[in-house]
C-alpha cells in the first residue's frame, strides 16, 4: 500500500515538471529597444508596435535567426565574437569576389546593399568613406576588396582556414 502511493506520488510530481518544462519552451521570450528610454527591454509579452530593434528570443536562449546548430562549432564562435557584414554596391566586380570569398571560406555573413543615402551615410560613418566593398569583421575595417587581408583578418578573428572550412551547399 505504502509503495503504491509513492509511486503515485511519484508520477504525479514527474507529470507537474514534465508539464512545467513544456510550458516554459513555448513560452516567447522579446527583446526590444523601449523608444522612450532608448533601454533594452526583455519581456514574455509582445513589445509595443513603435519598438525597435525587436527580436524573438526562442527556447535556446538564442535569437531566431542568430543560431545555427549546423555550422561547426569554430565558425559559430567566431562569428559570435567577431560577426562579418559586407558592404556593397550593384553590379560591382570586386563586390562579387568579396562575397565570394566569405563564401568559399563558409563565413556566415551580413550583406548590405549601399543604395540610399542612409546607406552612404552609415557605410562612411563606419569606414570613413562610402567605398565599397567593405568589410567589417567584428571591430576591423577593411576598405576595398583584397583576398590577402580578407584571408588575414579572418584568420586573425579565429575563423577556419578554406582548406579546413564545410563546402558551402551549390559549390
Amino acid at each position: 500500500m505504502i509503495h503504491f502511493r509513492l509511486q503515485k506520488v511519484v508520477l504525479t510530481v514527474l507529470g507537474l515538471c514534465c508539464a512545467l518544462f513544456a510550458s516554459s519552451l513555448m513560452a516567447q521570450t522579446w527583446r526590444w529597444i523601449d523608444p522612450a528610454t532608448g533601454r533594452t527591454m526583455y519581456t514574455d509579452t509582445a513589445p509595443p508596435g513603435n519598438a525597435r530593434n525587436v527580436v524573438r528570443i526562442n527556447a535556446s536562449g538564442y535569437a531566431d535567426d542568430e543560431y545555427d546548430p549546423d555550422l561547426p562549432y569554430a565558425i559559430r564562435m567566431a562569428s559570435e565574437k567577431y560577426p562579418v557584414v559586407l558592404y556593397v554596391g550593384a553590379d560591382c566586380e570586386p563586390c562579387k569576389e568579396a562575397r565570394d570569398l566569405l563564401n568559399k571560406r563558409s563565413i556566415p555573413f551580413t550583406e548590405k546593399v549601399v543604395q540610399s543615402e542612409a546607406d552612404q551615410v552609415e557605410l562612411s560613418k563606419l569606414v570613413g568613406d562610402t567605398y565599397v566593398p567593405s568589410v567589417l569583421i567584428g571591430r576591423q575595417k577593411i576598405r576595398g576588396f583584397d583576398a590577402a587581408a580578407y584571408h588575414s583578418a579572418l584568420d586573425l578573428a579565429g575563423y577556419p582556414k578554406a582548406e579546413s572550412a564545410p563546402a558551402v551547399a551549390g559549390q
